[in-house]
């Protein structure tokens, strides 16, 4: 029989406040990029608290941190947690919730005397984000064992920094063991980030598998030249094919199969003048789709596409893939277990995907791996208007108990 025990939503949410005041921003919003100092103002506020439960502490080489609470057993434990890193300006939820949200279930399970025949672990992982280093879940990919973990140190940020660097900067490169984690199941807390909960007047999303992301980065070389000299017969002009591209990616959209999603979402002009021709361009292609072979063949047509057209522009082009992830679907029994705990707490769910990449998404790679939503006000998220309502925190950080409860002691 479930164990009667709810969470302490006053406390979870202190927390969260706590922690969003750590690279808060005068006008509102949280800048707590990866293995900047900010961030590490945030990892030692979360360490603290899993020291004042008394977890079994470990970091990894990457810096992924893992808080265990023992159990009547030495079986392998049932994990959650997400990530602390945030983009620049982001809200206070999106991935902290699901950190805390964990220590607040090992809190609240300490002060009810409930012991587990699992351990039960909390994780947050490093540069989830990939606002400063590609890819994103990169933590969770050393962490896993998809990601080599000399690649990832050795990888290059948005300041020309490695990630080796900011880590021996801040002190965070562990010891404990990169790669085949020992996990007997993985249930992760976020935010929506999307509308459909909210405007369906939805307490909790059962997450059944999470979209794949293909990521392109495309590099243009034209001739810079002046803007009022220069026929517009004879230039070749990169930012042409940049207009180009947003057009094809949106028209790609309407007609390609499956649930296709296409964004250019960073563009750079050299010289950036405002009476010049630019001479270089670089500019991104976020490519999504819950069918990986639609995904694969959008991915195919964009290259095409851009060097079809560079051609017609005289531009030489280079490309290079940032992040690739397939669609991956989540283990039905984890799926069925957070589910009938939602509905046994009287409270509306719908199954539904993931439209953005989360850390749960790799840890499926080595165990059964399920998401719990909450919804976003607005569908607003990267963001500092960013915001769930408490009721819903409760809601949710509640379900995630309680299947974390039965999965550590079945």
């Amino acid at each position: 029989m479930r164990p009667q025990v709810s969470i302490n939503a006053d406390r979870l949410l202190a927390n969260l406040r706590t922690l969003g005041q750590i690279g808060g921003r005068p006008g509102g919003g949280v800048s707590r990029l990866a293995l900047t100092p900010q961030d590490l103002a945030g990892r030692r506020q979360v360490l603290r608290w899993m020291e004042e439960l008394g977890l079994e502490i470990t970091i990894d080489a990457l810096g992924n941190t893992v808080g265990v609470r023992k159990g009547l057993s030495e079986l392998s434990p049932v994990m959650t947690g997400s990530h602390i890193d945030t983009v620049d300006g982001g809200g206070i939820y999106d991935g902290n919730l699901g950190v805390l949200a964990g220590i607040e279930v090992l809190a609240t399970l300490d002060e009810h005397n409930i012991s587990t025949k699992r351990p039960l672990a909390v994780a947050f992982f490093t540069n989830e984000e990939g606002a400063r280093f590609a890819p994103d879940m990169m933590g969770s990919l050393v962490f896993e064992g998809s990601l080599d973990l000399e690649t990832a140190l050795a990888t290059v940020g948005i300041d020309g920094t490695t990630v080796a660097q900011n880590l021996d900067a801040i002190d965070m490169r562990g010891t404990a063991p990169c790669g085949k984690p020992d996990v007997h199941a993985f249930i992760e807390l976020h935010i929506e980030q999307g509308p459909r909960l909210e405007r369906e007047g939805i307490t909790i999303g059962i997450v059944e598998g999470v979209q794949g992301i293909c990521w392109t980065e495309f590099e243009l070389d034209g001739v810079s030249n002046h803007a009022g000299t220069t026929p517009m017969s004879l230039r070749h002009d990169p930012s042409v094919l940049v207009g180009e591209t947003i057009v094809f990616a949106r028209e790609l959209t309407k007609h390609h199969p499956g649930v296709q999603l296409a964004t250019v979402g960073s563009v750079t002009l050299k010289p950036n003048l405002v009476n010049v021709i630019p001479r270089t361009a670089r500019f991104t292609v976020d490519l999504r789709n819950t069918d990986g072979v639609a995904l694969d063949q959008a991915e195919q047509a964009t290259i095409d596409f851009v060097y079809r057209q560079a051609r017609a522009e005289g531009l030489t082009v280079r490309h290079r893939n940032l992040a690739r992830f397939a669609p991956v679907a989540f283990a039905s029994s984890v799926v069925d277990r957070i589910e009938a705990v939602a509905t046994s707490h009287g409270l509306s769910n719908i199954r539904m995907p993931s439209g953005a990449g989360h850390d749960a998404q790799v840890l499926a790679r080595c165990c059964p791996a399920g998401m719990i939503f909450v919804p976003s006000l607005g569908g607003i998220s990267h963001n500092p208007r960013e915001h769930t309502d408490a009721r819903d925190i409760e809601s949710g950080a509640n379900v995630l108990l309680h299947a974390l409860l039965e999965l550590a002691n079945a």
